[in-house]
């Protein structure tokens, strides 16, 4: 039963293509049997993506687009209920600790199925969108990619502390846009005492750390996080799940079978999907909770040819 539990569309992402629904059904297409819906949560003006600032967004229109997003997300949860077993969250932008006030607001607002803990700005400046962007946040760090590195999982372990999220995503995202991104982390001890810490708070909170393969489809050798981030995580009794990150149709499922090999070389031997049934594991997603299924039982599945 292959899952992806982290996905996008062009609908309501700008950097996205195809429809949420046509999404959907591509999933149903390659025999997903969970599949989560985690548009961005709306950010501020002050933080807009060049293509939001170009399509004139503001706070304002990208709240309306979440909302709208979020009902469309419960129309295709109950349309598909028989093919596929949607779950309806979000994937939150953890910038600046007033963060909080606003993916409390939205979880107050919405009920959602799991969100997704991601970081994807450091000293407020993307890192993950250019080149350019990931230069001038390293200017602002030091000027050296060890430096951003440290500040960007000091920013991470800032956003675990404040939101525990169920899902940390693309946990090393940091590593694309910088001089060597296939580098190894332990080389620098500090950045690697970093990632320990931040790997043994979500091992004891119980977070799900995803094996994200969007890495893959942007040239690098290993998916997220790197095999010695995952196989320290595996020696502290963590858990992972599989995600495509797909920002379109073109996306889900991709590289699924490079990431069941990865999958081996850990020696991962079983991963973890959500699924709403009358159990709660966390008290913010009620009828939600984790299950565990071993690689053995679906690593035959069509999608990791």
């Amino acid at each position: 039963m292959p899952f992806s539990h982290h996905s996008h569309s062009g609908q309501f992402c700008g950097h996205g293509e195809n429809t949420l629904e046509e999404v959907v059904q591509t999933a149903i297409d390659k025999k997903m049997q969970v599949f989560a819906l985690t548009e961005h949560m709306p950010r501020e003006e002050r933080d807009l993506y060049p293509e939001e600032v170009q399509s004139s967004h503001t706070t304002a229109t990208l709240s309306q687009q979440f909302h709208d997003y979020y009902c469309e997300a419960l129309r295709l949860q109950r349309k598909y209920a028989s093919e596929i077993k949607l779950l309806v969250g979000t994937e939150i932008d953890w910038i600046r600790p007033s963060s909080k006030v606003a993916v409390n607001g939205l979880l107050s607002k919405y009920q959602f199925d799991l969100f997704i803990g991601s970081v994807h700005h450091v000293h407020t400046i993307p890192i993950d969108y250019d080149r350019k962007l990931y230069v001038d946040a390293r200017e602002k760090a030091g000027g050296i990619d060890e430096k951003l590195f440290e500040d960007y999982f000091d920013l991470q372990y800032e956003m675990l502390k404040a939101l525990k999220p169920p899902i940390v995503g693309h946990l090393d995202l940091i590593k694309l846009m910088s001089d060597h991104p296939d580098a190894v982390f332990s080389q620098s001890a500090v950045v690697w005492q970093k990632i320990l810490r931040n790997l043994e708070f979500i091992a004891e909170y119980g977070g799900v750390v995803e094996l994200n393969s969007a890495a893959l489809r942007k040239g690098m050798k290993e998916p997220y996080p790197t095999a010695e981030i995952c196989k320290e995580f595996l020696a502290m009794g963590g858990n992972f799940t599989l995600s495509d990150d797909s920002h379109g149709t073109s996306h889900v499922g991709t590289n699924y079978g490079k990431l069941r090999d990865f999958i081996e070389k850990i020696d991962l031997h079983d991963v973890t999907f959500f699924v709403k049934n009358a159990t709660t594991d966390d008290d913010r997603f009620p009828g939600v909770s984790k299950k565990r299924v071993p690689m053995a039982n679906i690593k035959d599945h069509p999608i990791f040819d």
